[in-house]
Parts: C-alpha cells; sequence; structure tokens
C-alpha cells in the first residue's frame, strides 16, 4: 500500500494536518461515497484550517495584549453605556479596513482596557496585525531608545501594525517631548493605519491636559478625525467582579 509513503512525504512537507485527514479518510469507510475531487478538497481544508490557527496564535503572540478579552465576554448593562449594535459592528473590522480610529474613555474600572483589547484580538482573530502599547510606558520607553540606538526598532512596529492599542493615553499630563513622540506615531499613522486610545479623560479635556497647545492641535486633529467615541459609564468592573467573586464563593468551615 502507498499509504505509508505519502503520510511520510505530507510530513516531510510540513502537511501534518494534510497527513491527519488523510489518514482519517482511510479510516472512514464513509468517505468511499465521495468522489475523489471531494475527498480532496477536505484534505486541503483541514491543512488550511490549521495554517490560518497557527497564523492567528502568531498574531495573537506578536500582539502583547495586556488583557485575554473577545467581544464575546462583553458585558453590555445599561449601566455601561456601552452600544451593543455599535459595538458589534466595530467588531466586523470595517474601521480597519477604512484606517479610522475609535477613542474608549470613562472612569478607572469602567471597562475601558478590556474593551480595546477585544475589539484588538478580534482584529488579530480576523487577519489584522496589532500591537499593544501602555502609553506612559511607551512614551518613557521612547525617551531612552533615542539616546541608546533602539528608537527606530522600536518605533517600527508601532508605524506597520494595522492595529495599535495606546492604553491609558493622560493618566497624567504629557510634557512637550512625549507630545513630539505621540504626534510622530499618529502622523506616521493617520488615514494608512487604524489606533484605538483609551483614556480616563473625557475627548473634550485631552488638549488642556498637554503642555503644548500647538502640538495638541495637531495629535487630536490625527486622532479624532474619523474616529468611532466609546464613553463608558458604571460602578467599576473590577469592583462588581469582586463582589460577584465573593458571593459565588462556596463557604467553608
Amino acid at each position: 500500500m502507498l499509504t505509508q509513503p505519502t503520510i511520510e512525504k505530507l510530513h516531510a512537507m510540513r502537511l501534518s494536518a494534510m497527513a491527519r485527514a488523510f489518514l482519517e479518510q482511510t479510516a472512514n469507510p464513509n468517505m468511499a461515497q465521495l468522489s475523489f475531487e471531494e475527498r480532496f478538497g477536505l484534505i486541503v481544508d483541514q491543512q488550511m484550517t490549521e495554517m490560518e490557527d497557527r497564523r492567528m496564535q502568531s498574531r495573537l503572540k506578536s500582539a502583547k495584549l495586556r488583557l485575554s478579552a473577545t467581544v464575546e465576554d462583553l458585558d453590555f448593562r445599561p449601566s455601561r453605556n456601552m452600544d451593543r449594535s455599535m459595538i458589534m459592528s466595530l467588531a466586523q473590522n470595517q474601521w480597519v479596513r477604512s484606517h479610522q480610529n475609535i477613542l474608549v474613555t470613562g472612569p478607572t474600572g469602567a471597562g475601558k482596557s478590556y474593551l480595546g483589547c477585544a475589539l484588538a484580538q478580534k482584529a488579530c482573530r480576523d487577519g489584522h496585525t496589532t500591537v499593544y502599547q501602555r502609553l506612559p510606558r511607551l512614551l518613557n520607553e521612547l525617551a531612552v531608545a533615542r539616546h541608546d540606538g533602539r528608537y527606530h526598532k522600536l518605533m517600527a512596529p508601532l508605524i506597520k501594525c494595522e492595529v495599535l492599542l495606546l492604553d491609558d493615553l493622560l493618566i497624567a499630563p504629557i510634557s512637550r517631548n512625549d507630545q513630539r513622540e505621540l504626534l510622530e506615531i499618529v502622523e506616521e499613522r493617520y488615514d494608512r493605519k487604524s489606533t484605538i486610545v483609551t483614556s480616563q479623560l473625557p475627548i473634550k479635556a485631552w488638549h488642556d491636559s498637554m503642555e503644548d497647545p500647538t502640538l495638541a492641535d495637531a495629535i487630536l486633529d490625527r486622532l479624532v478625525h474619523n474616529a468611532h467615541k466609546v464613553n463608558l459609564d458604571g460602578d467599576s468592573m473590577r469592583k462588581i467582579k469582586t463582589t460577584l467573586d465573593r458571593k459565588t464563593k462556596p463557604v467553608t468551615q
């Protein structure tokens, strides 16, 4: 029989999913009812599915998302002021294909980072390269990188990725130098790539929290233009989760 040599050749070509599908078909007598084209199509489909899954896992690993969040697990309770239809529409990723931004604001613990990570994770699942950065840490790293030769290496993935998630914008006022770094990023991405920004401050307060008003104008023009805005309300989701965990925790003697 030629089965074993064929399996070995498939493995040698790194087509392990095709090899498994071929073995499964040989062990399933019902497959004899299908034509050669149909059986071969099923084998190719299994290989393609595995390849796409590996690529997705690679994108998720490279993204380094802060939270393991998915749009399927979002909490749409009315008090959060999160429009389900809007979020589900964003989850289709037309905003990514159109090079638009998403700005998520709300108080501490409202779930801004979770929503941002959930939308970024969905973009990864749908084939888009994504990078997560907590902005205060990133600005510090860029300042150091300008002096030790790593600047261009650090900037490259921020500019090239299809979706950049900048978490915690203006958690503290940013300096003129930090504004220049931020402007460099948003300028390179404007109308070419998509950016998600989360912030505790409402958008109308962003300008006054930046040291240089001219740079602030330039940054906001590139971030706010063609951006989808989500303003979350409600109690801290961390406190809610803690309360629920306590209620469901079994009583021990």
